[in-house]
């Protein structure tokens, strides 16, 4: 029998707690939603008054994957939804997570969380921005750091704040709160930033996706700010061997990072991380480090 959680008033059937889905740790289903609850608070932060896509893995990892915009099927009606219009389907509607009931409710459908850059209600108007590192074999997390740093550098000379996370998988994504700002103005900014970063790092950072180009480099994906886009979400897990999370990290630890090792974060480190540190994405959220973009004169094809 299916037990029966109240959360907030709702009632919530959770499944399958101890179904495996990690199989390398042992980690399961009742571990994740446990997860997921136990890092609500800055989660629900940064999912707040947002249009969530899934990606699912409910018989873990290594079972299908499939990404879904649109609200699941069997989605309750006290779940919320906004519209998102797309050009296939105008009267198209994605899930936003506002609350603790929502959150379990999704969690034990077994999600990754991601989210756009801009918030319900306002499509194509990012009020954050970007950057996703990602490195090209034989680089690891460890080159992602030191571009990481000198785009912190080249950010702050514009008068903005980067925050950094781990990616969960194998790179980094930095994000940097803004005024709201037409999407296509910030994808043209980051575009400007990654090709900044490839004239002055030429050996270790690349601009474009092309794979021939990116062995032992870092491309800087500056695409993820496309109004279409959407990035994986502060402390979601990750569907990867392990229960990997996409982590905050302070710049410091971007910093001393000296083998890929030290930036992989699983599920159970999380907690101790926001006892001791707090949330380190925290600026997304406070209006005192929402930055303005400079004015955008042209980039190089």
């Amino acid at each position: 029998m299916t037990p029966i959680t109240l959360v907030e008033g709702r009632r919530i059937a959770l499944s399958n707690l101890d179904k495996v889905l990690y199989p390398e740790t042992g980690f399961t289903k009742g571990e994740v939603l446990h997860y997921y609850a136990t890092v609500a608070g800055p989660l629900l932060a940064h999912l707040h008054d947002r249009p969530v896509s899934f990606l699912r893995y409910p018989d873990g990892p290594g079972g299908q994957l499939f990404f879904t915009k649109n609200p699941p099927p069997g989605t309750p009606d006290w779940v919320r939804t906004t519209p998102v219009p797309r050009s296939e389907d105008q009267s198209a509607e994605q899930v936003v997570v506002d609350g603790l009931a929502a959150l379990m409710w999704a969690a034990n459908l077994v999600v990754e969380f991601h989210t756009p850059q801009w918030p319900a209600g306002h499509p194509a108007r990012a009020d954050r921005m970007v950057l996703d590192l990602d490195p090209g074999p034989p680089a690891t997390v460890v080159e992602c750091c030191a571009a990481a740093l000198w785009l912190r550098e080249r950010l702050a000379a514009d008068g903005l704040h980067a925050c950094a996370k781990t990616s969960g998988s194998k790179g980094m994504h930095l994000a940097v709160p803004l005024e709201p700002t037409p999407s296509e103005r910030v994808s043209a900014y980051a575009k400007r930033l990654a090709q900044e970063a490839e004239r002055d790092l030429p050996g270790l950072v690349v601009h474009r996706m092309a794979k021939a180009l990116r062995p032992g480099k870092v491309f800087v994906d500056h695409s993820q700010n496309a109004a279409a886009k959407t990035t994986a979400a502060p402390y979601t897990l990750r569907a990867r061997a392990r229960p990997t999370v996409s982590a905050p990290v302070s710049w410091q630890e971007v910093a001393a990072c000296r083998t890929a090792a030290d930036l992989v974060f699983l599920a159970d480190d999380i907690a101790p991380r926001l006892a001791r540190d707090g949330d380190l994405f925290a600026a997304l959220t406070e209006p005192g480090r929402v930055g303005r973009l400079p004015a955008v004169r042209g980039a190089a094809a």
